[in-house]
C-alpha cells in the first residue's frame, strides 16, 4: 500500500475507521468521506498523530453531485486515486426509518446511503482507477442472506450485484472490483446499543463459531488483501467474513450434539 491513495467512505467510525487506520499503517494515504465532520476530524487527527497522512471531506454520498465532489477532492488533494472502499451506509438501527413512513420514503432512506452511494462513487472514480489500474472494495453484509433484515438486506444485495457489474466493466480497464460481507462486528455502535436478544449485552445465540464478534481490523485485513496486488486475479467476488456464522444451522445443534456430527474422530 505504500504511496497508494485510498478513498474510504464512511471512514470516520466503525468498520470504516478500522479500514482507514489499517491502510495508513500499511503505507497508504487516505481520504475519508462521510457526513459527520467532528468524527471525521477525530480520525484524521488520530492518523496524523501516528505519522500518517489523511484528509476528510464532508459529503452525503447518496447525492450524485456530492459523490462527484468527493472523488474530485481526493484526486485534487493527492494527485491520483488507486483504491476506493465503499463502506458508507446505514443499518437498520440508524436508518431513520419511522413506522409511519410511506414505502417510497422507507426505500430512499435505506437505498440511498447503501446502494446509491456505492454506485455514484464507483462511477465517478472509475476513470481515475483505470489510469492507476486500481481496485474497488465494496462493503456488503451477511444480511443479504436473511430476509428478516428487510430493505437493508435488499440494498446490500444490490451492492453485491453492483460489485459484479463494475467488475465486468472494469476488467478491460485493468480495474478489479470485489466485496467483503461482514457478519457481526464489534463497533462503537454495538457498544452503545447491543444487538443481543436479552438487551443486557449477552447473546441469545453466539454471533459466530468462535463465540465472539469480529473486529473492524479483521474486516480491514480482508479489504486490504482484495485491494492489494496479492489479489491480482480476483474480481467480481464477495468474501464473507463472519466467523462461520452463515454456515451454522443453530436449530439443529442440540440434536446433533446428542447424535454426533463430527467429521473427526473423538480420539
Amino acid at each position: 500500500m505504500r504511496n497508494k491513495v485510498a478513498l474510504i467512505t464512511g471512514g470516520n467510525s466503525g468498520i470504516g475507521r478500522g479500514i482507514a487506520l489499517r491502510f495508513v499503517r500499511e503505507g497508504a494515504v487516505v481520504a475519508i468521506v462521510a457526513r459527520d465532520e467532528d468524527k471525521g476530524a477525530a480520525v484524521v487527527n488520530e492518523i496524523q498523530h501516528h505519522g500518517g497522512s489523511a484528509t476528510f471531506f464532508a459529503a452525503d454520498l447518496s447525492s450524485e453531485a456530492q459523490a462527484h465532489a468527493a472523488v474530485q477532492y481526493t484526486v485534487d488533494q493527492f494527485g491520483a486515486l488507486h483504491i476506493v472502499v465503499n463502506n458508507a451506509g446505514v443499518g437498520t438501527r440508524r436508518s431513520g426509518v419511522a413506522d409511519d413512513d410511506p414505502p417510497g420514503v422507507r426505500w430512499d432512506k435505506l437505498r440511498g446511503p447503501n446502494l446509491d452511494a456505492a454506485y455514484f462513487v464507483s462511477a465517478f472514480a472509475m476513470p481515475h482507477l483505470a489510469a492507476a489500474h486500481g481496485a474497488i472494495v465494496n462493503i456488503s453484509s451477511t444480511a443479504t442472506l436473511h430476509g428478516n433484515w428487510g430493505l437493508y438486506c435488499v440494498a446490500k444485495a444490490g451492492v453485491e450485484a453492483l460489485t459484479r457489474a463494475f467488475a465486468a466493466e472494469g476488467a478491460p480497464l485493468g480495474v478489479r472490483v470485489n466485496g467483503v460481507s461482514p457478519g457481526w462486528i464489534a463497533t462503537e455502535q454495538d457498544a452503545a446499543r447491543p444487538a443481543a436478544g436479552s438487551g443486557n449485552g449477552t447473546w441469545a445465540m453466539p454471533p459466530s463459531l468462535f463465540n465472539r464478534m469480529g473486529t473492524p481490523d479483521e474486516i480491514a485485513s480482508a479489504v486490504l488483501f482484495l485491494a492489494s496486488e496479492e489479489a491480482s486475479f480476483i474480481t467480481g467476488q464477495t468474501l464473507i467474513v463472519d466467523g462461520g456464522l452463515t454456515i451454522t444451522d443453530y436449530p439443529s445443534m442440540p440434536l446433533l450434539k446428542d447424535l454426533g456430527h463430527r467429521v473427526r474422530s473423538r480420539r
